[in-house]
């Protein structure tokens, strides 16, 4: 005989009810949450502070260790006016590849493409176009460069590395065909006007002036724009960001196409602080550019970038190197400690995600 339908469903004749009264439902175990991303971002903001005071007592340090080497060089204004200056031109290179590393992805050949956008805005046939013609073909050089690496990668399909690195030698390339190994000296005085302590603005150079504001560009691109968050989404996850609407490989493009547009101003502004262009421009920049970024914050693998902390890195490097022109240092000495400063950036960046604060 089939039980009722009751006890069926209470387990049959057998089952053994509760004593007392019925339990009330269970309460939820998952706890109250918080607006969404309320405290990672509050926490995310206390890390890059701490990161950034981190490298202004780097810089103060600095500071008061060539106020003691070389007092009345080190501590002169034209000679804080030069470190501000020099900074300008790798620190606008440093804005452009902090994005592309934020993004998961390198650019070698930012040297090279800074060495080529020089030379050839500086050729003759550039400069008789006077101001415009040098600055419209420096940027354009650039654009181009980028253009060429963000379509070999985001299209393409080649390692960021091999392509940049294959960007690196034929624009180096490019720049000593061009020059025949030759320094191209600029005429155009509207052009050297600039270099000369005359068209400073308060006492500070229209160099530095250009890097302020590429600074806060960058800055208000990375952190108050959907670029800047898809930047970040594709550096985290790029699988993630695909699924989630955002175009990977037209970001990946504009991202090149951006570090191109840095390049061709920086490679502006160095022909304006050397007078010239040649072949031999921009050496080494992207192990400064990389440097600064790392040391400043970005991580390397992708997902998190700072401007900010990119500028300060830029500025404390600029600063080892200004101390150690002033104490005579060889140059070989220098790379030696940059390549310090960026084995020991790195450990503490891997450190850092173990310990899951990233």
């Amino acid at each position: 005989m089939k039980p009722p339908a009751s006890e069926e469903r209470q387990g049959g004749p057998d089952a053994v009810a509760a004593p007392g009264p019925a339990a009330p439902p269970a309460l939820s175990a998952e706890p109250v949450k918080k607006p969404p991303g309320q405290g990672d971002r509050r926490s995310f903001g206390m890390r890059l502070d701490v990161r950034n005071l981190s490298l202004l007592g780097v810089l103060a340090a600095l500071i008061v260790v060539g106020g003691i080497t070389k007092p009345d060089q080190f501590l002169d204004t034209n000679n804080l006016q030069l470190v501000l200056t020099q900074a300008s031109v790798i620190g606008v290179v440093t804005v452009g590849m902090t994005f592309v590393i934020t993004s998961g992805g390198i650019d070698l050949s930012v040297g090279a493409i800074v060495a080529l956008a020089s030379v050839w805005a500086t050729t003759l046939a550039t400069q008789e176009f006077g101001f415009a013609g040098i600055l419209f073909t420096a940027v354009v050089v650039g654009l181009a460069c980028g253009l060429v690496n963000g379509v070999l990668i985001a299209y393409g399909g080649m390692v960021p590395f091999i392509a940049t690195l294959a960007m690196l030698a034929s624009a180096r390339g490019l720049a000593l065909m061009i020059t025949d190994g030759k320094t191209q000296i600029v005429t155009v005085t509207s052009v050297l006007d600039l270099g000369v302590p005359d068209s400073y603005v308060l006492g500070i150079p229209p160099l530095v002036l250009v890097f302020a504001a590429v600074t806060v560009v960058g800055w208000l691109i990375l952190n108050r724009t959907t670029f800047g968050r898809r930047t970040v989404a594709v550096g985290g996850n790029p699988e993630a960001a695909r699924l989630a609407g955002i175009d990977v490989r037209r970001q990946r493009l504009y991202l090149y196409l951006f570090s191109g547009l840095c390049c061709g101003i920086a490679a502006f502004l160095l022909v304006i602080l050397a007078g010239s262009g040649q072949n031999t421009n921009g050496n080494l920049y992207e192990l400064d550019a990389i440097a600064a970024a790392i040391i400043g914050g970005t991580l390397l693998s992708g997902g998190r970038g700072t401007i900010v902390g990119s500028v300060l890195g830029v500025l404390v490097f600029t600063t080892i190197t200004n101390i150690f022109a002033l104490n005579n240092l060889q140059s070989d000495v220098q790379q030696i400690a940059k390549g310090a400063i960026i084995v020991a950036a790195v450990l503490v960046q891997r450190r850092t995600a173990r310990n899951g604060e990233v």
